[in-house]
Formats: structure tokens, sequence, C-alpha cells
């Protein structure tokens, strides 16, 4: 941990008392959560239940650690998800908690991209790979296609697939811009384009911070955008039409 960190910590430690119950019981409580139940979807995943076992003890996961965090969330749009229906999901990127936010509340089956340094995560890369997630290489842009191609299978009868296609958490709040990966396949599968945007994050656990702060969040579902009919020429259109409908989602707010 570099003084910078510790010294912007410092700053937003939250309540005097939270920052004892922040490392002596906050801190392992979320080691023990990832090792435990990490370990029992790994287990299920290999006894032939993955996307069971992510849709279960995934979301067990996600939501148990936001509670203990003492985040609370607030959720709108879920009515305009259809059900039964496969999405390509695509959300902004500022926290790493907004994989809690996503997969603890976002009201579908899904399955992450994720990067391939997770792979080396004690307990939480073992079990990623056994539900079936999505792990590419960034480095590698020829490998990370085939890897998205692979799993075409997997994203249909209702499971979705989750994109942060600004590639990288945003250090100031700012919206990046978008890489074509995640438009590109909604184009060729022809599913729909899901916007979300995530709200509040930065001010759990910024970027480059260490230390989690009670703080509410806000899970905005935005209305689809239909694919069907759509050519590779398109793609730069749907790329800038749900960039558009996140950045707008967001004003106001860096």
């Amino acid at each position: 941990m570099t003084e910078t960190q510790l010294a912007r910590d410092k700053q937003r430690s939250g309540p005097p008392l939270y920052f004892f119950y922040r490392w002596l019981i906050l801190a392992p409580m979320l080691a023990l959560s990832t090792a435990a139940l990490g370990s029992i979807i790994t287990l299920v995943s290999f006894l032939g239940a993955p996307d069971w076992a992510s849709r279960v003890f995934g979301t067990f996961w996600a939501r148990l650690n936001m509670a203990v965090s003492f985040m609370s969330l607030e959720r709108e749009g879920e009515e305009k998800i259809a059900a039964g229906q496969s999405y390509v999901v695509v959300a902004n990127h500022q926290s790493l908690v907004d994989i809690y936010v996503i997969y603890g509340y976002l009201p579908l089956e899904i399955k992450w991209v994720m990067k391939q340094e997770l792979r080396a995560v004690p307990v939480l890369g073992m079990a990623c790979e056994a539900m079936g997630h999505i792990i590419i290489d960034r480095s590698n842009t020829e490998a990370a296609l085939k890897s998205i191609n692979d799993a075409r299978h997997r994203i249909q009868g209702g499971i979705s697939v989750v994109f942060f296609p600004e590639g990288t958490r945003s250090r100031t709040g700012a919206l990046g811009q978008f890489k074509k990966g995640a438009f590109r396949l909604a184009q060729e599968l022809q599913l729909p384009i899901l916007p979300v945007t995530i709200h509040n994050t930065r001010r759990v656990l910024p970027s480059d911070g260490t230390a989690i702060v009670p703080g509410k969040v806000r899970l905005e579902i935005h209305d689809p955008i239909e694919t069907k009919g759509a050519g590779p020429a398109d793609v730069a259109r749907l790329v800038n039409k749900c960039r558009e409908v996140i950045a707008k989602s967001l004003e106001g707010e860096v």
C-alpha cells in the first residue's frame, strides 16, 4: 500500500469506530466468505451444476459482502428485463465493489468477461473458472476474441454476459471510452444490449483505494438496445448509443 493510498483512505475512513471494524472484522469476513463460498462453488460446479452454483452461492456471496460492508442499494428499471431473454450487459466500472452490485442484484443469470489475472487469486479464480465465466487475456486481442467466441454457447436460454467495456476501473469517475468487443458480440449473436449504470460505488471504494466505507449505491437498468438486423457496420453506432445512455445517467456525479 502506498503513502498516497494511506492518506486517501484516512481522509475517507468513515465513522471512527468503523476503522477498527474494517480491519478487525470486515477484512477477515470478506476473505473467509470468499474462501468458504468459493470452495463450495467450485465443488458444486465440478459436480455438474455450475449455473446453479453461480445463481445461488455467487449471488449470496455478493449480497453477504455488501451487507457486512454496510452498503445499501437502490435498484431501478428491473421491469425492463424480459423473462427468459439473454442480453449482452454493458456497465460502467468505478470500483471493485461493482462486482458485488451486479452479481448480487442484477436480476439475471450471468457470465462475466473477466481478465485472466483473476485466475491467480486463490479460490476466487478457480471458482470463476469452474462456473464458466469467460476469462480473457487483455494483452492478446486475438486470444481474447477466441475465448469469447468459444464461450458463445453459454450465452443462451436466459443466461446473459456482462462486460465492463471501459476495460478498467475509472480513476476519476469520468466515463472512459468503450471498447467494441461487447457490441460486436451482441451484433453477431443478434442479442439485445442492456445498458446498466452503477452509481456511487467510487465513494464506497475508489479504484485506487484499499478501504471500504459505508454508503448507498444505485443500480440503474436502462431500456435494452435492439440489435436485430444490425450488421458489422452498425457496431460503432451501437457503441455510441450505449455510451450516451450511461454518460447521460452519470451527469453531475464526477
